[in-house]
C-alpha cells in the first residue's frame, strides 16, 4: 500500500475543471490533475433523475494532503454538493509514486 490517492470530482464546464486543476497544482495539493470530458452523468438530485454533460477531474495526491485538498475543492467548486471521492492507490510504478510524492507539498 502507498500513501498515494486519486481524488475524483466533476464539474459542469471545462473551464471550472481547469480552474480546479490549476489551483490544486499551484498550491502543491496535487502532483497532476487530468481533465476528461465531456462525459455524461445520470444521477438523482432533489428527487429527480437528471442527465447532464460534465467534466471529470482525476487528481493525483497523497492521503496526508486529502483534508486540505477537499477544502480547496469545496472553496473553488461551483456545485452545492460536489462529488469528491478519494480512493487509495494500492500499488504503482515506484518511479511514478516517487515523482508524485516529490511534486506535492510536504
Amino acid at each position: 500500500m502507498t500513501d498515494a490517492i486519486q481524488v475524483f470530482t466533476t464539474t459542469e464546464t471545462e473551464a471550472d475543471a481547469r480552474q480546479i486543476a490549476d489551483v490544486l497544482v499551484k498550491k502543491g495539493l496535487a502532483a497532476c490533475v487530468q481533465v476528461l470530458g465531456p462525459i455524461t452523468s445520470t444521477y438523482r438530485w432533489q428527487g429527480k433523475t437528471e442527465t447532464t454533460g460534465e467534466w471529470l477531474c482525476i487528481i493525483k495526491s497523497t492521503q496526508e494532503l486529502y483534508e486540505e485538498l477537499e477544502k480547496q475543492i469545496l472553496k473553488t467548486h461551483p456545485y452545492d454538493v460536489p462529488e469528491i471521492l478519494a480512493v487509495p492507490v494500492s500499488a504503482g510504478s515506484q518511479d511514478y509514486l516517487d515523482w508524485l510524492k516529490g511534486s506535492v507539498r510536504k
